[in-house]
């Protein structure tokens, strides 16, 4: 491991933690657990992440790197984790790896994964056989929310570990929110991040047969934010992002893709009929495909556009 500095902050006496996952979202939430003064633990499966973080860390910092998931939850109070998906949690557990017999009991593994809820109720299953707790805490609000400390976090799992946690939580989450048992947060993110998928998906339709028939996408867009057809995709992604051609990259459309799979297997599970859901899943497939690992969640509407043959600008 490598020591940074040994100064108290904010965070000292609240328990060492450990971060796994710094990537794009991840590595900001790191970042905010750290200068709240957290005796912070960090790791990725790609070491250049980890030297990245490490080398951004403000003067003061009480954070070391750890060369092995194992080394870093060592001695930990609370396990964070950010991934991309359970099962990427899972493969990080496996026995190989040596991670589970290096967890202190008692110790709370706080699982901020946009997962799917078997995974993680068999993740805390393992878990419990080592007198460990588990939450599923996936988040929502981006890169400028994990920036700026103002994510939403949607909590499963027992709602006195997550007081007990909660002040770690509020580093980078503005509104926690306990959801129900285990799975219950990631079963609420990902039919969230469905409905995104659906009224995004939705408001190009309209909005490319409005431009083909002459009518420009900022009156349309004027007129739908004052009347009953608004969303967050017609008053903030399209206008900012697609009318302006910026496609800003804050949230991969290969993630969405992810979670709008998972809130479709969801609610198939439940039996509850969703031809919209099961539809906007396939959609966000054919986009993933089409655009590739890179491309933002917001220029899935680029599809839709090759498809219309017009741009909504």
């Amino acid at each position: 491991m490598t020591d940074t500095t040994t100064s108290k902050g904010a965070g000292a006496g609240a328990g060492r933690v450990a971060f796994l996952g710094l990537g794009d979202i991840g590595s900001l939430m790191a970042r905010r657990v750290a200068a709240a003064g957290y005796d912070l633990v960090v790791w990725n499966r790609t070491p250049a992440r980890t030297e990245r973080f490490m080398a951004g860390l403000a003067s003061g910092s009480r954070v070391r790197s750890a060369t092995t998931a194992a080394d870093a939850v060592r001695g930990a109070d609370v396990i964070v984790s950010c991934v991309s998906t359970s099962a990427d949690v899972a493969s990080i557990l496996a026995p190989a790896h040596g991670v589970t017999g290096a967890l202190e009991k008692g110790a709370v593994w706080v699982d901020c994964t946009s997962g799917d809820p078997p995974t993680c109720r068999q993740i805390e299953a393992q878990l419990a056989a080592h007198s460990v707790a588990f939450l599923d805490a996936p988040v929502s609000g981006g890169t400028s929310g994990a920036e700026q400390g103002t994510l939403t976090v949607m909590c499963g799992g027992d709602p006195v570990i997550l007081e007990r946690v909660r002040p770690l939580l509020a580093t980078f989450g503005a509104k926690i929110v306990h959801c129900g048992p285990v799975g219950a947060g990631d079963a609420v993110k990902a039919v969230n991040n469905a409905l995104l998928a659906a009224s995004l998906w939705a408001a190009g339709e309209g909005l490319a047969a409005l431009r083909k028939a002459g009518v420009a996408p900022d009156v349309a867009l004027d007129v739908i934010n004052a009347s009953s057809g608004r969303s967050n995709a017609t008053m903030n992604l399209i206008p900012q992002r697609v009318v302006t051609r910026a496609f800003p990259r804050t949230f991969r459309l290969a993630l969405l893709d992810k979670d709008v799979a998972i809130a479709a297997e969801f609610v198939r599970e439940q039996r509850v009929p969703s031809p919209v859901l099961q539809l906007t899943a396939e959609m966000m497939r054919l986009a993933h495909a089409s655009l590739g690992e890179a491309a933002d969640h917001v220029e899935a509407i680029k599809l839709l556009e090759q498809w219309a043959g017009v741009e909504i600008a």
